[in-house]
C-alpha cells in the first residue's frame, strides 16, 4: 500500500501501487533521475540503473558528489518515466502525454560486500544491454576499487500512468482541427563498427536486434 508520502494526490485515477507493474516500468527504462538535499541545496541527476530483485542499484566514481552525499545516508527520491506518445486535443488547455512513471523514496547505502557489487554492475550491464556482461572484459580490482556502487531499497513507491484518446470539453468537439494521439517510441539503429576490429567482427544478434521492449 502507498505511504502518505507516495500516494498520488493529483488525478488518482493515474496511480499504480501494482509492485510487479513498477518492476516492469523500471526494467523498461534506461536513465533515472537521483533527486537529494545536500547543504541546503538540492540536486538532481540523471544516471543509469540496474534492479536486481527489490533493489535499486547505482553506480559511479568513488569521487562523485552524488555518490559522496548519498553514501551519508541522505534521503533519495528516484524517479523513471517513459513517454508513450503526445496526446493532441482539440483545445490546447486539454493537450496531454501518455507516459508511465516511477517515484521511490528512501535512503542508498554503499554496497561493501565484493559479491554483491560485481552482481550490481552485472544487474547495470544487463539491464542497459542484456547479454553483453558475458562478452565483454570484467572489472579488475583498480576498476572495482576507483567505483561505487549503492543500493536503494524498492519499498516506498508509487507510479503513475496515463493512456488512452484525448479528453476535450463537450464544447469543443466540433471544434475544426484534428484530435488523437501521435505515438512515441525508442528504436535503435543499425550497428556501427569500431574501426580497431582486428580481425573484422560483426555486431552479435543482442546488438542487432536492440530493444527496451519487455
Amino acid at each position: 500500500m502507498p505511504s502518505p508520502r507516495t500516494r498520488v494526490v493529483r488525478e488518482p485515477e493515474r496511480a499504480v501501487y501494482d509492485r510487479e507493474a513498477v518492476y516492469r516500468i523500471l526494467d523498461e527504462g534506461m536513465v533515472c533521475h537521483v533527486g537529494f538535499v545536500t547543504e541546503g541545496q538540492p540536486f538532481v541527476i540523471p544516471t543509469s540503473y540496474g534492479r536486481k530483485d527489490a533493489n535499486l542499484y547505482i553506480h559511479g566514481s568513488v569521487a562523485s558528489r552524488m555518490l559522496r552525499q548519498m553514501t551519508d545516508g541522505v534521503p533519495v527520491c528516484v524517479t523513471v518515466t517513459l513517454l508513450d506518445g503526445l496526446v493532441l486535443a482539440r483545445s490546447v488547455f486539454n493537450h496531454s502525454m501518455n507516459y508511465r512513471s516511477v517515484v521511490i523514496l528512501g535512503r542508498a547505502t554503499l554496497v561493501e560486500d565484493p559479491e554483491e557489487k560485481l552482481a550490481a554492475l552485472r544487474a547495470l550491464s544487463e539491464h542497459i544491454l542484456p547479454g553483453r556482461w558475458d562478452e565483454t572484459r570484467q572489472p579488475n580490482e583498480r576498476e572495482l576499487k576507483v567505483t561505487s556502487v549503492l543500493r536503494i531499497p524498492i519499498e516506498e513507491f508509487s507510479a503513475k500512468m496515463r493512456t488512452g484518446p484525448p479528453i476535450d470539453d463537450a464544447q469543443d468537439y466540433s471544434f475544426p482541427t484534428w484530435a488523437g494521439v501521435l505515438p512515441l517510441e525508442m528504436n535503435a539503429g543499425a550497428p556501427v563498427d569500431d574501426t580497431h576490429h582486428k580481425p573484422q567482427r560483426t555486431a552479435p544478434e543482442y546488438v542487432k536486434k536492440y530493444s527496451r521492449k519487455r
